[in-house]
């Protein structure tokens, strides 16, 4: 993946392109929050013929949440969409409190052997069956700002989809981990019933599927994406 640095409009934008089929539409990858773009290298890797773009979001970095807006703004320049391991915001079928208090702090980026004790409990899935994997699916997370964190979490307090989801337009693939506590997989049928050319694919695994799961993942994808529009 190259990865360069950018100024639009005055924000440096650390973006990163996997160059491969220019005949196909490039797909557009929101990061999730207090990830990088190193994090979704192994679904990168593991999807064909598409070229791939993602950036590090400067300041709000929730990406189900951002992918959402940007569907709904700028339908003109989004032909599909799909929603991964998200939820229609702060009116969603919450996880537990004791999984949100482990999403409050950041520490999890910072301290190896914190990350190794949580993430069966906050990301689930193979994280939660096979903790020893740990090391190897988050290799590429690159902390970076407390600051940024913080804010990203202050930031989908008062943002919802809900009001609008009925109105987005595009084909659109919801897929959720049956087995993820930080987005119970209820928010996934709530995003398939709610927006009109939906369709929601469960995977066995947890939060973090698009990585732990990226083989079946990026198929999921690439066949959603050529996909025939008459059948989507």
């Amino acid at each position: 993946m190259e990865i360069s640095l950018y100024d639009i409009s005055g924000q440096t934008l650390r973006v990163g392109i996997r160059r491969r089929d220019d005949a196909l539409p490039p797909l557009l990858l929101f990061n999730g929050i207090g990830a990088n773009i190193e994090l979704l290298e192994p679904f990168i890797d593991a999807l064909d013929g598409h070229e791939t773009i993602t950036f590090d979001v400067p300041g709000v970095s929730w990406g189900g949440a951002l992918a959402q807006q940007f569907a709904f703004q700028h339908a003109k320049r989004c032909r599909r969409l799909v929603l991964a391991a998200t939820s229609p915001g702060h009116l969603m079928v919450p996880a537990k409190p004791t999984v949100l208090l482990k999403m409050a702090s950041p520490r999890r980026y910072k301290d190896c052997e914190y990350m190794k004790r949580v993430a069966g409990d906050v990301y689930g899935g193979v994280l939660r069956r096979s903790p020893e994997l740990v090391h190897r699916h988050l290799l590429h997370v690159r902390w970076s700002s407390d600051m940024g964190y913080y804010l990203q979490l202050i930031a989908v307090l008062g943002w919802s989809s809900l009001p609008w989801l009925r109105c987005l337009p595009q084909p659109t693939l919801v897929m959720a981990g049956t087995d993820d506590p930080l987005v119970p997989v209820a928010n996934g049928h709530i995003l398939a019933h709610l927006i009109p050319k939906a369709r929601l694919v469960t995977i066995d695994d947890g939060h973090l599927f698009l990585v732990t799961s990226a083989g079946r993942s990026a198929a999921l994808i690439s066949d959603f994406l050529t996909q025939d529009p008459a059948h989507s």
